[in-house]
């Protein structure tokens, strides 16, 4: 199956290509098609949100009564729709101040107390300033430094 509009496999198509085959294919080829899977990708999602915004609006007000009846701004509530269960779960977001948790910290530990009984602590290097200093400096967070790779990703351009 191809698009007639330039003998391309079309995406349906490619779905159904042996891996093998699909690698014989030109780069130009690979281009098109990821280009048409990124729009169509973009086109699903634009779908799903207006969808899920219908879908917010028709259960919101009920779901919002729900949790009130139980007393409780936030969190999963269940109700019937018909013969569907609606679950509408409203989930707490906590942000924290991270120069406010440092200070609270730093007075914890100067009343002799252990901070890490109260918040977890999480220490990081961002790595263009780890790249940035001197090689004796670096050298000596090497240990506690491992380097893992994510997954590898192509754009493909076309001229």
């Amino acid at each position: 199956m191809t698009d007639p509009r330039n003998n391309l496999p079309t995406l349906d198509a490619l779905r159904t290509m042996p891996i093998a085959e699909i690698t014989t294919l030109a780069a130009e080829v690979l281009a098109v098609l990821q280009d048409d899977a990124d729009a169509a990708l973009k086109s699903a999602k634009a779908l799903k949100d207006w969808l899920d915004g219908a879908i917010a609006l028709k259960f919101g007000e009920r779901a919002r009564e729900a949790r009130a009846a139980l007393g409780k701004d936030t969190g999963t509530v269940r109700f019937s729709e018909g013969s569907v269960t609606v679950v509408a779960d409203l989930p707490k977001k906590t942000e924290w101040d991270q120069a406010k948790l440092a200070a609270l910290v730093e007075t914890i530990r100067a009343s002799g107390e252990d901070p890490s009984q109260y918040v977890e602590i999480s220490l990081s290097v961002s790595e263009r300033a780890y790249g940035a200093w001197p090689d004796a400096i670096r050298r000596n967070f090497e240990p506690a430094r491992t380097l893992r790779t994510g997954k590898p990703a192509f754009r493909l351009l076309r001229d």
